[in-house]
């Protein structure tokens, strides 16, 4: 149940942002550009990027939602589970494992980064671009996480088949296409 009262019972996202619509517009874009801008990294990695992020921070609205706009995007939210326990043993890709390390370190004890941790990233292949982007996504998720859970958004991970396949398909900005007095 939503936390603010003028909040339906079944609140998402998109029942927030109009109490203050021209910062929503604002982040709207930014989570757009980072989520579905130009990366080495696809959509559906940084969908599945963000859901792991979200999964780390026990947010189950984003991990529910951002898991199956993975899907819908084309990549395996499958391994997540098994990356939180132990990213050395989960099956993912040999070059994704030092990004999912940097990922996990930067969500859960982030004053501990240090430079062998980006230079493992660069060691496999990855330019600072990219290392750039996986942290965008990780701040990204940090905030959202804590956007849903600090206003009670419902999650029932059954709710959200419906909105990761809006996720993969609208993206963000037209999805809450928010308006300001100034429109």
């Amino acid at each position: 149940m939503p936390l603010l009262p003028s909040l339906p019972d079944d609140a998402l996202v998109k029942d927030v942002y109009p109490l203050n619509p021209e910062m929503f517009r604002h982040w709207c874009i930014v989570e757009e550009t980072i989520m579905r801008g130009p990366s080495e990294f696809t959509a559906g990695e940084r969908e599945v990027m963000g859901a792991f992020v979200s999964r780390l921070n026990a947010c189950t609205y984003c991990w529910s939602s951002h898991s199956e706009a993975a899907k819908h995007l084309g990549a395996d939210p499958g391994p997540i589970d098994a990356l939180v326990e132990d990213v050395e043993t989960a099956p993912v890709p040999e070059k994704m494992r030092p990004v999912y390390r940097y990922l996990k370190k930067l969500t859960l004890t982030p004053y501990k980064m240090i430079q062998s941790d980006a230079d493992a990233v660069l060691a496999a292949g990855w330019s600072e671009r990219a290392l750039h982007d996986a942290i965008m996504v990780c701040c990204c998720y940090s905030f959202m996480n804590r956007f849903a859970d600090g206003h009670g958004l419902p999650s029932d991970p059954a709710l959200f088949a419906m909105r990761g396949k809006r996720h993969a398909e609208e993206g963000y900005v037209s999805q809450y296409a928010v308006e300001t007095a100034a429109d």
